[in-house]
């Protein structure tokens, strides 16, 4: 096993000191060094599973603390773009934590420590590990040391993610209702078209992009709309207002 302050370092940037450093250990461990290590029987995924939904629980509690004004639509949007894939493995960059995974060779050679995905997965799996170890006392210590700090530049860019998903999730939150989208006008020659995309609410709020292809123009479209929500008044992000 590894020597029991291995990850001290780690641990100064986390603020929070494992009890049982195996569970810091297993959350650090990539699928590939274990198919890799005919010794290792363990890696992060099963952690990684419980620290999604632990992370999910403290960043809802920290929105719904810091943002009265918010519906509970624009608190999931938000919570989204917190938790997504990209806030996370910048925060995980943030204590240098690629330094601190075990992987396989093969997956080390393709840059497997600096992958957004293996840093964002690892994360979650180091909020799980502490979790076991310390409750959610110790989870949220690590949630405010790594990632309270980023809540409010990733809670105010909430579509650079996945603007087509978060602005899904929040119409189903306010009125289990999908956005609508809608191809408004195309321009240019076959090979080179640019499509413009209008997407619309049920309370009337819309927004319309251009982009290289209907996807990209949606989702341009869902990006400008999610902006314009997280601007509005509450009463403009309520069910049933008019448009803005």
């Amino acid at each position: 096993m590894m020597a029991k302050r291995e990850f001290g370092e780690l641990e100064q940037h986390l603020g929070y000191r494992f009890k049982k450093s195996a569970r810091l250990t297993e959350a650090l461990i990539h699928r590939s060094y274990r198919y890799e290590c005919s010794g290792v029987k363990v890696d992060n995924e099963r952690l990684e599973f419980l620290g999604d939904a632990v992370l999910s629980l403290l960043a809802a509690a920290c929105i719904f603390e810091g943002n009265a004004e918010l519906t509970e639509g624009a608190m999931t949007a938000m919570r989204t773009r917190v938790i997504s894939g990209k806030a996370l493995a910048l925060c995980a960059q943030d204590v240098n934590l690629g330094a601190f995974l075990r992987m396989g060779q093969g997956e080390e050679r393709s840059g497997g420590r600096v992958r957004p995905s293996n840093l964002a997965n690892a994360l979650e799996a180091v909020i799980g590990a502490a979790y076991l170890d310390g409750g959610l006392k110790a989870a949220g210590k690590i949630f405010d040391r790594v990632i309270r700090p980023r809540l409010v530049t990733a809670g105010g860019d909430l579509a650079d993610d996945n603007p087509k998903g978060a602005l899904q999730e929040y119409a189903q939150a306010q009125w289990k209702e999908s956005p609508v989208y809608k191809v408004v006008a195309l321009a240019g020659p076959a090979h080179a078209t640019e499509f413009t995309v209008s997407v619309a609410l049920p309370n009337g709020l819309q927004a319309t992009a251009k982009g290289r292809s209907k996807q990209a123009a949606e989702s341009a479209a869902a990006e400008s709309l999610m902006r314009e929500l997280q601007n509005a008044s509450p009463a403009d992000r309520a069910p049933g207002s008019g448009p803005v």
